[in-house]
Order: C-alpha cells, then sequence, then structure tokens
C-alpha cells in the first residue's frame, strides 16, 4: 500500500530535477536541449504527481460521502465544487 513516504520519494526526485535544472543554467555552457529534457521530464512528473493527489482526494470524498450516506446535502455541493475545481486544474495541465 502506498503512503506519504511514497510521496515523499516523488517529490525528492522532483527536487533532484530542479537542482540538475539550477546546476545547468549556473554552468557557464548552457545546453538547451538538456535543458528541454529536464524540463519536460519535470513536467510529467509533476503532472503525474498532481493527478495522483486528485485520484486519492477524489476516492477519500467518495467514501466520505458514502459513509455519511448522501445525507448532507451542503456537503455533498462542497464536494461538488471541489472536485470541479480539480478538473479545471487538470485540465488546464493537459
Amino acid at each position: 500500500m502506498a503512503s506519504l513516504k511514497d510521496t515523499q520519494q516523488l517529490t525528492q526526485g522532483l527536487e533532484q530535477l530542479v537542482g540538475q535544472l539550477t546546476s545547468e543554467l549556473q554552468n557557464g555552457e548552457v545546453d538547451f536541449e538538456k535543458l528541454v529534457s529536464v524540463s519536460d521530464e519535470l513536467s510529467e512528473r509533476a503532472d503525474g504527481l498532481a493527478e495522483t493527489f486528485n485520484s486519492v482526494n477524489e476516492a477519500l470524498m467518495q467514501r466520505l460521502q458514502d459513509a455519511t450516506g448522501g445525507r448532507s446535502s451542503g456537503g455533498s455541493s462542497r464536494q461538488g465544487s471541489s472536485s470541479s475545481r480539480s478538473e479545471s486544474k487538470a485540465g488546464a495541465r493537459s
């Protein structure tokens, strides 16, 4: 089962990629092809992490809604607007 430790490892990978970008930019001889490559990988990993967090959030919200039996109309409308924001952010990243 995945844990927060697993997500910490993913973010450490992102930090390493950012470090590579910083190093390339500080190096006197900038290799733009390498910058593009590292930036693309960083973007893909960050998007994947965001999608993972969004999926976890949706699953938790669904479980909470199921546990309450959908009794609270205020809670479900809040969940719906939160989900819409998440979906619009995900769409903007695509």
